[in-house]
């Protein structure tokens, strides 16, 4: 065991060193230090992820955690658009949606196609919208309407939707 110094609770490190070799030495929240409630085992450990994925996932997040952009999925979900049928749909100027078009063209959440004068828009991928909608719903669900009834998810059609109850 490490020694401990009895004038403060650190971990005294050239004792600690000299015993242990620095791979071997338990993490303060490791399986050896922590013990769960009676009756409670503790969860399998995730898979582990390459964390260049990680990092690219981090930054699709951030790519889609502006309220405006969250409307433009949202909108492109249903069709492809240019920026100014954008621009009429959410109500917001020509000048903020191109620019966060451009952070979802550079996310590769949104690709464009020129047509002519106009670059129409679409999602790359359907799998971004079901982040985007799944953070919509469980963002209904915490929040309660004014009528303070809880809104709770619901699929009704195979389609989701919320409802107040």
């Amino acid at each position: 065991m490490p020694a401990v110094s009895p004038d403060r609770s650190s971990t005294d490190e050239s004792a600690l060193s000299e015993q242990t070799p620095p791979n071997d030495r338990p993490h303060p929240d490791s399986a050896e230090t922590h013990v769960h409630t009676p009756g409670r085992t503790a969860p399998a450990p995730a898979p582990q992820r390459d964390p260049q994925t990680l990092v690219a996932a981090g930054e699709l997040l951030r790519a889609l955690a502006a309220p405006v952009r969250i409307a433009i999925v949202l909108q492109l979900r249903s069709d492809a658009c240019c920026v100014h049928e954008l621009v009429e749909a959410l109500g917001v100027t020509q000048p903020l949606i191109s620019q966060h078009m451009r952070v979802l063209k550079s996310a590769g959440v949104v690709q464009g196609e020129r047509h002519g004068r106009e670059v129409v828009y679409r999602l790359a991928d359907e799998h971004l919208a079901h982040i985007v909608v799944d953070a919509v719903l469980h963002s209904e669900e915490t929040t309660q309407p004014a009528d303070g009834g809880l809104r709770v998810a619901s699929e009704q059609d195979g389609t989701r939707g919320t409802e107040t109850v």
